[in-house]
């Protein structure tokens, strides 16, 4: 017994001394900026400032459903950036989208566009070379938000520092010269884009012009100027060759599909019929909900969550509540709560994620626990399929020849009157963990967009679930008549692996 003390009272002073010698570097001496006001001499500013002054305190919106859609609008607002971009992500993948994006990037800072790029250092293990490249511009700088206090293996700081690790920066915005912005679900990455041949994520964004730009601005400034973002340079020395760039772009412009999708930019009437006050904006309001930074430290003051404030949103439902969510893990209050306001006689519908759709077994695992109080109060549940079945199922989910698909988006309708469009999935990591953000948009056009998704191609493209008369969970597509009682995508090594799971005290993080 004597010699098991001996042991772990060493283990504890060597992970101690661990992670004095690996903290991290002080980032007290960095400069505080913040967002440049818009220019109405700026074209973007010329097109889009006089719409928003005739719309006082609205904000002109523009759904971005279509991965390829999505990925054109942020190139051609790139390329039409003129004085600013502040771009910030969870994941920003090396493949061909984020190389492409990145190197766009660089072409507005070449020309004199001042560049800020916050990446979280959980989605960007692969990205230091290009990000080192990057920051040696003049008018480009990247921070690290949360960063791992090892490089490499970045996994070991989970052993150092679990519990600030283990809290992320989940949000995603795109702003460009002040005047326009880019908000919703997708990260940077052919996933995000509809561009991965055997997997792609269905997602969702929104394009915003007027009032609610303003708030992006203020509320990047807060993320860049925390005191848990930490200049890239402080944290990645320099290599010798700064052309790390050039090259992962030369290597991914080879790619074949890569030709069709530089077409999709060029013709991409989204940013052209702005600049050219022809695009179709609708005109609502629309509010920034986001979390505070500190959150990420675990230091948020009380009542400064996201999920406190969008908590009573969803909660003014009369008629009905739609949830979009890729990650769905509700815990016992928010079932509780869905399902008071399902017996109330609202109609609650859940789309999310199927086994053979889900990228995390654990989430999977910890969501099905709720599945049956859901169902026995009248809320509707129905899950993703991995492969959809047509056309029209690909196009509703905004998929583009894919074998394979998987939920990513967030998404919440109340009434067919608003829409909550973000980062923050209905799940544990969201409330508690993660800072999250996005928009609440008092639209009944949109909002009854969502909620037809749902009445169509997405619930045609999904298993719906139900309970057979003995209480057992049943799954029913469009074109079986039948249901069935194995849930698709199971087989027995991975029904013990969820039932391992759901009985593991980590719902907390999920």
């Amino acid at each position: 017994m004597r010699r098991f003390f001996v042991i772990l009272l060493f283990l504890v002073l060597a992970l101690a001394l661990a992670r004095y010698l690996l903290r991290l570097p002080s980032n007290e001496g960095r400069t505080e900026t913040h967002s440049i006001a818009p220019d109405p001499a700026t074209p973007l500013g010329s097109a889009v400032l006089p719409q928003a002054a005739a719309h006082p305190g609205l904000s002109g919106i523009r759904p971005l459903w279509p991965g390829i859609e999505a990925y054109a609008a942020r190139m051609a607002l790139a390329r039409a950036a003129e004085q600013s971009i502040d771009a910030r992500y969870y994941i920003w993948q090396r493949d061909s989208t984020g190389l492409s994006l990145l190197k766009e990037l660089k072409a507005a800072a070449d020309r004199g566009v001042r560049v800020r790029l916050l990446v979280d250092d959980n989605g960007t293990p692969d990205l230091d070379a290009e990000l080192t490249a990057l920051n040696t511009l003049p008018t480009f700088e990247v921070r690290v938000f949360n960063p791992f206090s090892l490089r490499s293996p970045r996994a070991l700081s989970y052993l150092l520092d679990f519990p600030r690790i283990n809290r992320r920066m989940h949000n995603k915005s795109f702003t460009v010269d002040g005047v326009a912005t880019i908000v919703g679900g997708r990260n940077i990455g052919d996933i995000y884009f509809a561009r991965d041949a055997e997997t792609q994520y269905s997602d969702f964004d929104v394009l915003a012009t007027g009032a609610v730009v303003d708030a992006v601005a203020t509320d990047f400034d807060a993320y860049w100027n925390s005191a848990g973002a930490y200049p890239h340079e402080i944290l990645v020395t320099p290599p010798p060759d700064l052309s790390a760039l050039d090259t992962a772009s030369t290597e991914a412009e080879a790619d074949p599909d890569t030709a069709a999708y530089a077409r999709s930019v060029s013709e991409s009437r989204l940013v052209q019929g702005m600049l050219a006050n022809t695009l179709e904006l609708e005109w609502v309001p629309v509010t920034l909900l986001s979390d505070d930074p500190r959150k990420a430290l675990g230091d948020a003051p009380a009542g400064t969550l996201l999920a406190t404030a969008l908590g009573p949103l969803i909660g003014q439902a009369r008629q009905s509540i739609d949830v979009i969510s890729a990650y769905f893990v509700p815990g016992r209050e928010g079932t509780e709560r869905l399902a008071f306001a399902a017996r109330q006689g609202l109609r609650v519908r859940i789309l999310t994620n199927s086994l053979e759709a889900t990228d995390v077994l654990p989430v999977h695992a910890a969501y099905g626990k709720y599945r049956a109080p859901l169902l026995s109060a009248g809320v509707e549940v129905y899950e993703l399929r991995r492969t959809p079945r047509s056309e029209e199922e690909r196009k509703a989910l905004g998929l583009l020849g894919s074998s394979g698909a998987s939920l990513h988006a967030k998404v919440f309708a109340v009434d067919r009157r608003a829409v909550f469009v973000g980062s923050f999935n209905f799940d544990p990591r969201s409330v508690w963990l993660n800072c999250e953000m996005g928009f609440w948009i008092e639209s009944p056009t949109l909002a009854d967009a969502i909620a037809g998704a749902l009445d169509g191609g997405a619930a045609d493209a999904s298993w719906q679930v139900g309970l057979n008369p003995d209480g057992a969970l049943t799954w029913t597509g469009t074109d079986a008549t039948t249901p069935v009682s194995d849930e698709p995508g199971s087989n027995a090594i991975k029904r013990f692996a969820l039932g391992l799971l759901a009985r593991l005290p980590i719902e907390w993080m999920m």
